[in-house]
């Protein structure tokens, strides 16, 4: 294959119909395109060009191969204004990957209104708590809930996750609720185990941070799971509101140590760094921060 530098240039000159039209039309000297012509027919070991001090016309197989050329030039053109249109609007198929929790609950059910507002775009997302390489699987960008961020990414936070010490209703009625901390020895807590501190939670008070060992019946590895175990009265737990608000809200869950608020992580929209964000990746984070923050909905009202 030839450079196509090469045939650009070539395709200019019998467009313009002279080596000079070409150079004026790409900014370049005449010299450097009556060169970059011989470079070309060295390389295809053609003539392409009759010259003459007055004249100049295409030969032959020049005419052929100059068809070739524009038709080249039309189609990388093409290529150019398809990647600008889709930069400059929201277009084509946005691949996500959310966590299984957050993506279920407000992810999903925000995309019919984002979806609304942008006719041309579709989205193919995928509800997984699994690691995700971007580059590799293809995918615009990640929601994650984390504490650390991965250094080879750029992050957009996207709202807080805060969680509560919260148990039912009548369970308090039961047990009493906790006063501080250090009542959790005498209360049934149940535990999350992808937390990867088990047994110790901590907390910031007006003491400071405080870590409190704790015991309950139940330890399990997902939050929604551990709210319905909560839900069924059994203890005690340290659940996220994004998980809970609306139960809070409805007054089906209570929350105790409300001065001593855990250790906060976020939630964040993750993709790969680069120069010119596709506008569809774009709309996508800008809809998400205006949906969820500063203040998001499941937190308001309890």
């Amino acid at each position: 294959m030839q450079d196509l530098n090469l045939m650009a240039v070539y395709a200019h000159v019998v467009e313009g119909g002279s080596f000079s039209a070409a150079a004026r039309r790409l900014g370049v000297s005449r010299s450097a395109v009556s060169k970059a012509v011989t470079r070309l027919e060295k390389a295809l070991g053609a003539r392409l060009l009759h010259r003459s001090t007055r004249h100049l016309s295409v030969t032959e197989v020049g005419a052929a191969f100059a068809e070739h050329c524009s038709r080249i030039l039309d189609e990388a053109a093409q290529a150019e204004q398809a990647v600008s249109s889709l930069h400059a609007q929201p277009r084509g198929v946005l691949k996500v990957a959310a966590s299984v929790a957050f993506g279920t609950l407000h992810v999903a059910p925000a995309l019919a209104d984002f979806l609304g507002d942008h006719p041309e775009l579709g989205i193919d997302m995928s509800v997984t708590d699994r690691a995700i390489d971007l580059a590799e699987e293809g995918y615009d960008l990640v929601v994650r809930v984390a504490r650390a961020l991965p250094p080879h990414l750029v992050a957009r936070r996207l709202a807080p996750v805060r969680r509560k010490l919260c148990a039912t209703p009548g369970y308090f009625a039961r047990h009493g609720a906790p006063r501080v901390p250090q009542d959790l020895a005498q209360h049934n807590c149940l535990d999350y185990t992808h937390s990867g501190e088990q047994g110790l939670w901590r907390f910031t008070g007006p003491e400071g941070d405080i870590a409190v060992p704790v015991s309950g019946r139940l330890r399990i590895n997902d939050d929604e799971a551990l709210s319905q175990a909560v839900l069924g009265g059994l203890g005690l737990a340290l659940l996220p509101t994004f998980i809970i608000g609306a139960d809070l809200q409805a007054g089906r869950l209570r929350a105790a140590l409300s001065e001593y608020i855990p250790v906060e992580q976020h939630v964040y929209a993750l993709y790969l760094p680069t120069r010119h964000l596709p506008a569809k990746v774009r709309a996508f984070i800008d809809f998400l921060v205006e949906r969820f923050s500063p203040d998001p909905y499941w937190d308001r009202d309890y």
